[in-house]
């Protein structure tokens, strides 16, 4: 297991991503004065991004049908939790855009290649005790298997 959003687990079999950019911004307005330079004040932080990109070449790993489940999950619009392999917990996030290209095509239409990015966007302040219970879970199933 590479990653999980929601139910959802990225891995070697179903959507193998290849890399990750992770953006995090903080808020700092500025606000004019006269006869000096305008002032600053930091409000904490802004949005924060993570985009997931990969090929598939469904031959060997992944396809259509598994993207297509991420499609689903993005319909939905709920915020996921998002866990990487080694147990990081991300927060709470929202698919907000999956790209796909296809290339290099069988005698039937169906791709050999199949670029992807998938953009989340952090939102879990709203769900910061489904976070809670996730995270303690999580230690409760570490500490299980080192029994």
């Amino acid at each position: 297991m590479m990653m999980t959003l929601g139910y959802f687990v990225f891995s070697r079999k179903t959507v193998p991503f290849q890399s990750t950019e992770q953006t995090m911004l903080w808020r700092h307005p500025s606000n004019a004065r006269v006869n000096a330079r305008p002032v600053s004040q930091f409000l904490g932080p802004g949005d924060e991004t993570l985009t997931l990109s990969g090929v598939l070449v469904p031959e060997i790993t992944g396809n259509d049908l598994t993207l297509g489940l991420l499609v689903k999950m993005a319909d939905k619009g709920a915020p996921y939790p998002l866990i990487d392999g080694t147990g990081k917990v991300y927060g709470h996030y929202v698919i907000e855009k999956i790209s796909r290209s296809r290339s290099a095509f069988f005698d039937d239409g169906a791709p050999r290649k199949i670029e992807f990015s998938i953009e989340l966007k952090r939102v879990d302040e709203q769900d910061l005790p489904g976070l809670l219970q996730l995270t303690s879970s999580i230690n409760l199933l570490r500490d299980l298997r080192n029994l």
